[in-house]
């Protein structure tokens, strides 16, 4: 499982202090998926992806989907916020909150 993280995105998370952040995809949207981004608690069935200060928690479902993404942070006028530049997606909503895969 490969994940690249930006310097940017490290600096927020040291910032917010997360210790466990959960990553992954759950169903829904008008694209068909949305991503989860939150701070969880790890369960055994989870892929633990350690940083040192922080972790990552992967659920086996969501893993094919996040192979080979980055996790960045981004500024966009006013508005920031934690991006996946992910090179499964094939498309997106109109409002960029859901998205399709090629997996």
């Amino acid at each position: 499982m490969n994940i690249e993280i930006t310097d940017s995105a490290i600096n927020q998370l040291l910032v917010k202090k997360a210790d466990d952040v959960r990553l992954g995809v759950t169903g829904g949207g008008c694209a068909g998926y949305e991503y989860v981004f939150k701070l969880d608690t790890p369960t055994e069935d989870d892929l633990i992806i350690d940083y040192g200060k922080f972790r990552f928690l992967i659920d086996s479902i969501s893993q094919p989907y996040l192979d080979g993404m980055k996790l960045d942070y981004v500024y966009e006028g006013l508005n920031s916020y934690f991006k996946f530049i992910n090179p499964h997606e094939v498309n997106s909503c109109g409002c960029g909150v859901s998205v399709q895969f090629d997996v």
